[in-house]
């Protein structure tokens, strides 16, 4: 999949929009503008940044499916999050998958009133 690809896939996301909270960082939040909870991490384009799960023991699933690929992510990872390199090691269709869940764990955490967006 490449970086265009997952732009426009996450972009498509009811409620997604792009933000760029730090220079060259670019984002997926999901919510709204003054209360958006951050859904993808695309950075640069060469990777993406996901919530695989609300457990760190849950999220390596991906790290044992994928050892050559999938990393815990800095900072957050401890909190089920997730970095995935986009140069090819793992299927487009388990990419999606991975932004899907990412999208409805950010969504089911928001304040019910942001829910707007769920199914």
């Amino acid at each position: 999949m490449t970086p265009d690809e997952m732009h426009a896939y996450c972009a498509a996301k009811p409620g997604a929009w792009v933000d760029e909270p730090w220079p060259g960082d670019v984002v997926f939040k999901v919510g709204p503008p003054d209360r958006g909870k951050i859904f993808v991490f695309l950075g640069d384009g060469s990777s993406i940044g996901f919530k695989a799960a609300t457990t760190r023991e849950e999220a390596d699933d991906w790290l044992a499916r994928y050892p050559e690929d999938v990393r815990v992510s800095a900072y957050i990872g401890r909190s089920g999050w997730n970095t995935v390199s986009l140069r090819g090691g793992v299927p487009d269709d388990e990419l999606r998958e991975a932004v899907d869940r990412s999208y409805e764990l950010v969504v089911a955490g928001l304040p019910r009133k942001y829910r707007v967006f769920q199914d």
